[in-house]
């Protein structure tokens, strides 16, 4: 069976990836960054995944440092999770074993794509369009739901209402969950009672005060004929939904009208990042994808370019590849952005040596690796003499290219 050790996880996160990779049979063992070396000796786990509150504590650089330089455990992948950082150091982080370092808050499918990878399971993942948008207003939430029930959205929510609950101290929480965009039929049932019993769990919320609107002739019927939802109102109309609530609740004494104007379609507490760190995928773009080194690798001979390529992607690069200096230069003049460039001097509408005097000239920071088969001492320190960091002359093996840019960005911290 394989395991994955969480270190320094919230109390939401550990339950909340406890659930899912339970579901997988996969063991999840919890651990402060404090006791995680032995707990990492003694498990040794197929993976390591560290969420990072703020900043990256002592406690966790001891770790990382004790796992770099441990034959047993230095192997084991680390993905982490944690405030932005500047990219320099995400990539100096490649040689301790992190794979991957996603930004909170991150995308859920994304994340746990990458897990399935790295543990070679391929983790199941419900691909239901779906759009799960919840808000609070003083002491009610606002849930709603639309196009479908996606399964891991449903299941977040759970604890996105713990977390919210918990957050505000909502001593008495009221939920009105909204599913007026979405016709269902008995084949949903399973769904539905996945979404109702997820907002019931843990029973901070009394049946009472949970509210449903909707146009759906299923979903009254199975909130009606359940005995776990009783108590619960169903309605088509709102102003009901808001009137029954305030009955339920004397602390409630708003006008009904004003109070829908103003608290359905806006949040009265500020946005913000939840701990628990995970967003839907209705973000617009790929979003962030955890990738530790963005590389950009120029030159024209295709199998120099496949062989780095692979050989970053495998010490978990992502390489942009150039066959020439123009394709380089106007991606750079575009604002794409890399960690290291590795550069040969031959190419075929341009040498580097240019390359290098024009990017010197525009103040360029990202480190430059020249790798050329030019060997005479003349051209090497011109070449470094123009910015470049290192000069490797090919041939060499594409492990000593990849570690030598790790060299260079870890000089660079």
């Amino acid at each position: 069976m394989k395991s994955v050790l969480l270190i320094d996880g919230s109390a939401l996160f550990q339950d909340f990836l406890r659930d899912k990779v339970s579901a997988e049979q996969v063991t999840l063992e919890c651990a402060s960054s404090r006791e995680s070396y032995s707990k990492m000796i003694s498990l040794l786990p197929d993976l390591i995944i560290i969420e990072v509150e703020d900043t990256i504590k002592e406690e966790l650089n001891v770790l990382l440092d004790k796992k770099r330089i441990d034959p047993n455990a230095k192997k084991i992948p680390i993905i982490m999770t944690g405030p932005v950082i500047d990219r320099s150091k995400i990539a100096n982080l490649v040689e301790f074993g992190v794979v991957k370092y996603f930004n909170k808050p991150i995308k859920f499918d994304v994340f746990f794509d990458s897990i399935g990878r790295i543990l070679k399971m391929p983790l199941s993942m419900d691909t239901t369009p779906c759009i799960l948008d919840i808000h609070l207003n003083g002491s009610i939430i606002f849930v709603e739901v639309a196009q479908g029930l996606n399964r891991e959205k449903l299941l977040l929510l759970k604890y996105k209402l713990a977390e919210i609950i918990n957050k505000y101290k909502i001593n008495i929480p009221k939920v009105i969950l909204m599913l007026t965009n979405l016709q269902l039929t008995f084949v949903d049932g399973a769904n539905l009672e996945l979404l109702l019993n997820n907002v019931t769990a843990g029973r901070r919320i009394p049946n009472k005060y949970i509210k449903v609107l909707s146009l759906d002739n299923f979903v009254m019927e199975l909130i009606s004929g359940h005995p776990e939802y009783s108590g619960m109102v169903v309605s088509q109309n709102l102003q009901y939904v808001i009137s029954s609530l305030m009955n339920d609740d004397s602390s409630l004494d708003y006008d009904s009208k004003d109070f829908i104007y103003d608290n359905i379609l806006h949040s009265d507490r500020p946005t913000d990042d939840a701990a628990l760190g995970f967003i839907d995928d209705r973000s617009t773009g790929d979003g962030d994808t955890g990738t530790m080194m963005k590389v950009a690798l120029v030159d024209d001979d295709v199998v120099v370019r496949k062989l780095l390529e692979n050989t970053f992607t495998s010490a978990s690069g992502e390489a942009t590849l150039f066959e020439n200096g123009t394709t380089f230069m106007k991606a750079v003049s575009d604002g794409a952005d890399f960690d290291i460039v590795v550069l040969d001097l031959y190419l075929p509408d341009m040498d580097g040596i240019s390359i290098l005097k024009t990017l010197m000239q525009r103040n360029y920071q990202t480190p430059i690796l020249i790798y050329s088969k030019a060997s005479s001492k003349d051209v090497v320190l011109n070449a470094l003499s123009l910015g470049a960091k290192c000069y490797l002359v090919k041939p060499q093996k594409p492990g000593t290219i990849v570690n030598k840019a790790l060299e260079i960005l870890h000089s660079n911290r």
